[in-house]
């Protein structure tokens, strides 16, 4: 599953000829083991019954009205077409403007109910998924939603669109329109338990809008969508303005109600943080997500809070955390070797910069699914050694001897003997310092490379990393570029090292693919951003896909975690068990915080 706070934007339409597509075929009958119902679960039950009102953290009742200003620190968007590699779309677009067959819960590990979709048909084995759409469903421009926009959405996104959707439903071998409103996919010759509620995510597309249009090239044209808002006003690059749609279509849907209560949403962007926040301070916009541990410390004081005028809050959240770190591009020369990626870590100081940057707030990473069970831990034992040892000849060592753990910097000796492992690894790895320069002794070439970053803020944190390795003759360099430049950079893999944030959800599955798969090593805009390349992660991918139920996922997730771990792609930073917010007193919020923690979209504004 993919986590909608970091993924909704990458999808993507253009306009397929309606010639092209096949005429609807007669519809077929449901094997006799089909089951129907109003959600899906992806193991067990769903946990609300059909007909259910709310979801249990929303308020029902919530009031309308009122505007709901946000910031975006960015340079600005050129793109109302989140869908594309192309461009940078607007903040809220695909959130916003379009709905989905499907709505998951946030207080599930991942169950999913109708929204396009009245109800879903599957067998047993879900080999197939057969999606009938509520007759009330509509555009914003008042046409019907159909099943031939369903099977124009897939043939567009996973053809024309952003290569996540080609590895996301991948395993998708046909799209049939059984009839205005009943689509069926079929899966072929796999156990992808996953694929009807990940196809339950795909935005719906009006194919009668896009026909004879070049949607890849939308640029700043607002597009018709089907969601609870439409894009106003905007100002090119600066703002942008959504407004609610009054007559929603699915606004008393039980995966809908109480949601989207603002009668309009205005994102203004900002090129600097610490602009931003004093632009939050001066009542220039509503709501703070607050991502620096020195702000949080500093910044959040003096009579506005003292008083509420303006209320902050640490919110405890059960989502797994991901993975943040420095990601090493293995495509580069100097990075093949998983020895010199591993010295490097031991450059890495967590300890001072926790103590002296982040007032103490962090916990330092240790696995890509921090924060859940699905994390390793230990030694393999049990079934995930049983997992493992299909592949101890492909694998290092260490996988089975050794608790990975990032390297930990303590006492006044602490980095010199951490500089010290780092050394004897560069050996080994062929490297011995001359003329006080690290160099390769077969090639003569430097041990040099360059981090790339888009946010000021983080050059606290990589100059003293900089400072370290440079003690071993490493010569590292800094580079601050726009969010454009560093956004089109990293999609063609342009870069030596980022800081990058790998998000995961509470149930891994075909997302995997595009994080790691090496089918994905070439593909520029993939989430592989290290550059994996490996036939043991590759096979452990499908397990994870395929994983029958959730005790084996926890199994098959953890021994892909080990072995990523061991394979030193990333230098692990920090997370947060906690969703630091800010928000101005006129807004409210419902009782109950899900697990996957806060989520604007379900608060209000006081009458």
């Amino acid at each position: 599953m993919t986590t909608t706070r970091t993924t909704s934007y990458l999808t993507s339409f253009c306009s397929l000829a309606l010639a092209l597509l096949a005429a609807p075929l007669p519809a077929q009958a449901a094997d006799a083991d089909t089951a129907t119902g109003h959600a899906i679960a992806m193991h067990g039950a769903p946990k609300y019954s059909e007909g259910f009102s709310h979801f249990d953290y929303v308020n029902p009742d919530a009031p309308k009205g009122g505007t709901l200003r946000m910031a975006v620190v960015a340079n600005g968007y050129d793109s109302f077409n989140p869908f594309v590699i192309r461009g940078v779309a607007a903040a809220g677009v695909s959130s916003y403007l379009y709905d989905t067959l499907l709505e998951s819960s946030d207080d599930e590990p991942f169950s999913a109910y109708g929204l396009i979709a009245e109800s879903l048909e599957t067998p047993e084995d879900r080999s197939y998924v057969i999606f009938n759409l509520r007759e009330e469903a509509r555009f914003q421009d008042g046409e019907p939603i159909t099943a031939e926009d369903v099977r124009f959405s897939f043939e567009t996104l996973t053809t024309e669109g952003h290569p996540f959707y080609r590895n996301y439903y991948a395993d998708v071998t046909e799209v049939t329109v059984e009839d205005e409103h009943r689509v069926r996919f079929d899966f072929g010759d796999t156990n992808n338990r996953e694929l009807p509620l990940i196809l339950g995510q795909m935005p719906i597309l009006p194919a009668h809008y896009w026909d004879g249009r070049e949607f890849g090239r939308n640029g700043l044209k607002p597009p018709v969508g089907s969601g609870p808002y439409r894009i106003g006003s905007f100002e090119a690059g600066r703002s942008i303005t959504y407004k609610r749609v009054d007559d929603y279509w699915a606004r008393d849907i039980g995966s809908r109600k109480g949601r989207f209560n603002f009668n309009e949403i205005r994102y203004d962007y900002y090129s600097d943080d610490t602009v931003a926040l004093e632009a939050f301070k001066a009542g220039s916009f509503d709501f703070r997500i607050e991502s620096s541990a020195k702000n949080w410390a500093t910044s959040y004081n003096g009579d506005k809070f003292d008083n509420n005028t303006i209320v902050t809050e640490a919110i405890e959240h059960q989502r797994p955390a991901g993975m943040q770190a420095f990601v090493l591009n293995t495509r580069k020369s100097m990075f093949s070797d998983p020895r010199v990626r591993e010295a490097l870590s031991y450059g890495f100081d967590f300890e001072w910069a926790n103590k002296n940057l982040f007032y103490g707030q962090y916990t330092r990473t240790e696995s890509f699914f921090e924060n859940s069970e699905l994390a390793s831990t230990g030694l393999p034992e049990g079934r995930e050694l049983e997992i493992l040892e299909q592949y101890r000849d492909q694998l290092p060592e260490d996988v089975f001897t050794e608790d990975y753990q990032p390297p930990v910097i303590e006492g006044k000796n602490g980095l010199r003997q951490n500089l010290r492992k780092a050394l004897q690894l560069l050996k080994e790895a062929g490297y011995d310092i001359r003329d006080g320069k690290m160099v390769n002794t077969d090639n003569g070439q430097p041990l040099a490379f360059e981090v790339l970053l888009h946010q000021k803020n983080f050059e606290r944190i990589v100059l003293p990393f900089k400072d370290n390795l440079a003690r071993l003759g490493i010569d590292v360099s800094v580079r601050l570029v726009d969010t454009n430049q560093y956004v089109q950079r990293v999609r063609q893999f342009d870069y030596d090292v980022i800081t990058q944030v790998l998000p995961q959800s509470d149930s891994p599955g075909n997302e995997q693919r595009e994080y790691w798969h090496s089918s994905n090593v070439d593909v520029n805009g993939s989430r592989n951003y290290m550059g994996v390349n490996d036939p043991v992660v590759d096979q452990l991918v499908s397990k994870v896909i395929q994983a029958p139920d959730r005790e084996e996922l926890v199994h098959r997730v953890r021994a892909l975690d080990r072995v990523l771990l061991h394979g030193h792609y990333v230098i692990p930073q920090w997370y947060l068990p906690r969703d630091r917010i800010a928000y101005w007193g006129y807004l409210e919020r419902p009782d109950m915080t899900p697990k996957n923690g806060i989520d604007i979209d379900n608060w209000w504004i006081q009458p």
